[in-house]
């Protein structure tokens, strides 16, 4: 009975896995969409929602079963505990995604990006990728180190962020107040997706050490 138990446990570590890299792929896709005025990439990350959803729902349900039942202690107790706060994590990038695809589709068939400021989303983009697979790295190997230099590429998210407002202060801005809300929008949208990873982070620390780290 315990053997089974510790085989579900690495089974919930398994899927929250491919959760974490079927999100990144959402999140990539629906960065295709907005960049490439693509609304067929647009509508798939829309509709793939609710597959994304039903496997965290089954990780989630797993979870509470095995806490229910077999009256986890110590590093397992923390372990379902973290999977049940980082399945959330999951479940709000996945949302991210739509939001950032729904984005892309309301201005369709305009951009909903303007070229010039093109290369600050895709660099938001490439530093949430970045960050979702070392999420999902951190979570597959319980790696601390990983966990502590993720700290380090929130701190450039956070840069772009800042970039990306100055560009739509500058007295100069020329595309109008929609396409500012709709960019505003988008940088805070790649920025938590970028947090939501760290807290995914944050949860394997204390899954291992017991510790919460300072956030």
């Amino acid at each position: 009975m315990r053997d089974q138990y510790y085989e579900q446990l690495d089974q919930i570590v398994d899927e929250l896995v491919l959760i974490t890299d079927r999100v990144r792929s959402a999140v990539a896709d629906a960065t295709t969409a907005l960049l490439d005025t693509d609304i067929a990439t647009a509508e798939r990350v829309i509709a793939n929602e609710s597959t994304i959803e039903e496997a965290i729902d089954e990780v989630e349900e797993r979870a509470l079963v095995l806490l229910a039942t077999q009256q986890p202690v110590a590093t397992d107790l923390r372990q379902l505990v973290s999977t049940l706060r980082m399945v959330a994590d999951l479940q709000r990038m996945s949302a991210l995604a739509v939001h950032v695809s729904k984005t892309a589709r309301r201005r369709m068939p305009d951009a909903a990006v303007p070229l010039p400021v093109q290369p600050l989303i895709r660099d938001m983009a490439k530093v949430a990728d970045s960050m979702i697979a070392s999420a999902a790295r951190i979570v597959s190997e319980r790696d601390l180190d990983a966990a502590a230099a993720l700290e380090f590429e929130d701190d450039e998210m956070d840069r772009l962020r800042k970039e990306l407002f100055r560009v739509l202060l500058d007295g100069e801005w020329p595309h109008g107040v929609d396409t500012a809300i709709d960019l505003a929008l988008l940088g805070r949208y790649y920025e938590r997706v970028g947090d939501h990873a760290v807290n995914m982070a944050r949860r394997v620390v204390y899954l291992v050490t017991g510790e919460l780290p300072v956030a």
